[in-house]
């Protein structure tokens, strides 16, 4: 491990422009590349103090053993040489976005005699133009079928096209009509080329222009009495219409835009981007990344763009294909720091000004919404397909072993976390993992009382005590003589009932302190063969009781995640629970003490009105229009909320 002062440039010797700055380990190898819009301000931030720095950061400035830097002359220039160097490096501390998956795509060859339409997966090449991506290789297959009624173009590979060829006889295709056959020179190489070049169009977004075309088409047709054609040529409009319809239309003034969205959590981030073009949904791709170090959703944002569109950019001209990669119109769930920077260099990349903006309302905010959705469904099967994973659970449970030096590796894992709002309504929930695996049949929830006044160390304590006298309790039950307790066993399972299973590890959502008040509460209660541990969520810090400093976890590590996920279910569980509680406090008080308004009829109220307090202010007539609230009891309610007491009672229960 490298001390950072060893290497920390001369003062003054750093200049405060605009630039890009590149750590390297003792190798010589670039593990991080950055940018900042003074070198100086930034650079001057990794050295100092090693506390005070992230533990990403403080792991990165501990394994480099030098750092260089390169001034440029704007801040776009630096976006630039950022991107470029960490495509060119590949340090391990810059995160990568590389796809999950492969995505296929609709490839067009126009760089043959005779243009193929097929798909493909895998780098671009020049001289194919390439559309998509699409999620699924059989919605491009089903577009194709549709489209090759209107444009016969080929799709055969260059052996088979060879074969036909030699023996003068199409395939099936050229004699259905889904080929226009070039094979067996049915048609020229220019013909065939347009035909190509009309369904690229198509499939650019320039439907409008082509529906218009062939509907003149067949109106000729009809007009000069060739029904034939003009019923072929209607079936082509109709096959146009329903290949459109599989595109829906998701914004209505043919906007060109791309919608980015994320997922995440301290450890990792799921991103989805939807591209619309021609206000059709033309492709979907998404990405998992584990986070090399903490940020927040514009640094995430800010990331992305550059190395999405940079590497889009690259592509495009790899494969000298046609059109920018980059839309008119970017919409993101949130600017980064240098939004006007990063526009400036989209607009670039594009050859037009590019617009990057949040969407506040209307269709777009509707669509975003939608990609976020679409984000956290990602992210939630990411999640499930890791706790899924039988090798990485055993490799948690082992690094947990390790890291905080216990006996055994913690098969039975139990988490508290408490929730209130301002101190009122305090609960806590305690969630089961064992083997990694979350049992909710053995979750509970307390509502705390004496604790509360003691904020959540004291709500701590109190749960502590409460789940381990239970322990206790079961425990003296099972070691009593027979026939003098209840047997501590399920009579179905043959485990032990509720709390008699005490867990190898009781996490604590929390830091120190909580972590110190749960060890000496279970302390006093002679319990010493369970570990306690504190996880704190700004930095995801394991903290041991009475230990002055936390245990950092490598951000990466299996062990951390598995934390993490029992850390983010006893958060859920008692939450869950709080707002019910809440809910039940809020909406109950005013109404319950009303004569002949029973469950129903208050719920009908309170999803009519929304509120006791638009309630209170409704008429007797507003709340006769209430299915199910008749005359008398519509009087009743009026009555007791215009109650100066009553009243008053409702707005503190608001």
């Amino acid at each position: 491990m490298a001390d950072p002062s060893t290497y920390r440039p001369a003062p003054g010797t750093i200049p405060d422009a605009p630039g890009v700055y590149r750590f390297h380990d003792a190798a010589g190898r670039v593990i991080y590349v950055g940018k900042a819009k003074s070198l100086r301000s930034r650079l001057s931030s990794y050295f100092a103090d090693l506390a005070g720095l992230h533990p990403r950061t403080r792991q990165m400035v501990t394994t480099a053993t030098g750092v260089v830097w390169t001034v440029v002359g704007t801040e776009v220039e630096a976006l630039q040489l950022e991107y470029s160097w960490i495509k060119e490096y590949d340090p391990k501390f810059n995160v990568r976005y590389r796809d999950d998956k492969s995505y296929p795509v609709l490839a067009v060859t126009l760089h043959e005699e005779y243009p193929r339409l097929h798909v493909y997966r895998g780098p671009r090449k020049r001289g194919v133009r390439y559309f998509g991506p699409y999620a699924h290789a059989w919605a491009i297959r089903e577009t194709l079928d549709l489209l090759l009624r209107v444009f016969p173009a080929r799709t055969c590979s260059s052996g088979v096209f060879k074969r036909h060829s030699q023996i003068g006889r199409p395939c099936l295709l050229g004699y259905i009509g889904k080929c226009s056959a070039p094979c067996v020179g049915r048609v020229s190489a220019e013909e065939h080329r347009g035909i190509v070049e009309d369904f690229c169009d198509f499939l650019a977004g320039q439907t409008d222009q082509l529906m218009r075309k062939l509907d003149k088409q067949m109106q000729a047709a009809s007009a000069e009495l060739e029904f034939e054609r003009a019923a072929r040529l209607r079936d082509d409009l109709e096959a146009l219409r329903r290949a459109m319809e599989k595109q829906a239309v998701v914004l209505g003034d043919g906007t060109d835009a791309d919608v980015v969205a994320f997922a995440e959590d301290e450890l990792a981030a799921a991103v989805q981007v939807f591209h619309i073009r021609g206000g059709r949904v033309r492709g979907q791709r998404g990405w998992v990344i584990d986070k090399a170090e903490q940020m927040d959703t514009s640094a995430l944002t800010s990331q992305f763009l550059t190395q999405f569109y940079g590497e889009q950019a690259a592509l495009a001209d790899q494969a000298d294909a046609g059109g920018s990669p980059v839309p008119r119109e970017v919409l993101v769930p949130e600017l980064p720091e240098d939004s006007e920077t990063i526009a400036g260099w989209l607009g670039e990349l594009r050859g037009s000004r590019v617009s990057l903006r949040v969407p506040q309302r209307g269709d777009k905010r509707a669509l975003m919404e939608t990609v976020e959705r679409n984000a956290k469904e990602a992210f939630q099967q990411y999640k499930l397909r890791r706790a899924g994973d039988l090798t990485a659970r055993s490799a948690a449970l082992q690094e947990l072993q390790e890291a905080l030096a216990l006996d055994t590796a913690p098969l039975r894992i139990e988490c508290i976390d408490v929730s209130h709002v301002q101190g009122s309504d305090v609960v806590a929930s305690l969630v089961v993992f064992e083997d990694g695996v979350p049992r909710k049949s053995e979750y509970r929830r307390f509502e705390v009382r004496e604790g509360a006044e003691g904020g959540d160390v004291g709500s701590v304590d109190e749960v502590v005590r409460r789940r381990f006298a239970r322990y206790l309790s079961e425990t003296a039950k099972e070691a009593a003589p027979e026939g003098e307790g209840a047997s501590p066993l399920d009579p179905e399972t043959g485990r032990p009932k509720k709390f008699a299973y005490p867990p190898n590890l009781l996490v604590i959502d929390g830091a120190g302190p909580q972590a110190n008040v749960a060890s000496d509460a279970l302390t006093e209660m002679g319990i010493t063969d369970v570990a306690v541990i504190g996880l704190a969520k700004r930095l995801e810090e394991v903290w041991l009781p009475n230990d002055p400093d936390p245990v950092i976890l490598p951000r990466t590590s299996e062990a951390l995640y598995l934390l993490q996920r029992v850390r983010d279910e006893a958060h859920r569980f008692a939450i869950s629970y709080h707002r019910a509680k809440r809910g039940k406090r809020m909406t109950g008080s005013t109404l319950d003490s009303i004569p002949g308004l029973g469950e129903t009829r208050r719920a009908a109220l309170l999803k009519h009105f929304g509120s006791v307090k638009r309630l209170r202010q409704a008429s007797v007539e507003d709340i006769v229009a209430v299915p199910g609230i008749g005359r008398s009891t519509a009087e009743t309610v009026h009555a007791a909320l215009a109650d100066p007491a009553a009243g008053k009672q409702g707005e503190q229960s608001e």
